[in-house]
């Protein structure tokens, strides 16, 4: 199985956007000391998630939402019944 996620940080009030996977390694990893956009915060914690049966799935889902390049879509993509 692969996961379409999407993590937040309060101390940057930012979400990231990505997919794996193992998605409890990879947001274990997310808040290691290490170089690259979520390396500014340690606090990421997983807000949302999609299960796919490809990564070729779940990377397009990715895509999708990251082309929305809108906080207030991905806001209401958090506050979906299916999400809960």
């Amino acid at each position: 199985m692969y996961f379409f996620y999407i993590l937040y940080s309060d101390t940057i009030d930012s979400f990231y956007i990505g997919h794996s996977a193992n998605l409890d390694e990879r947001v274990r990893k997310h808040n290691t000391n290490h170089k690259g956009f979520t390396g500014r915060a340690t606090d990421w914690i997983l807000v949302y998630a999609e299960e796919f049966t490809s990564k070729t799935l779940a990377h397009a889902r990715e895509r999708q939402v990251k082309n929305w390049k809108s906080r207030k879509k991905i806001e209401a993509l958090l506050q979906e019944p299916t999400n809960e």
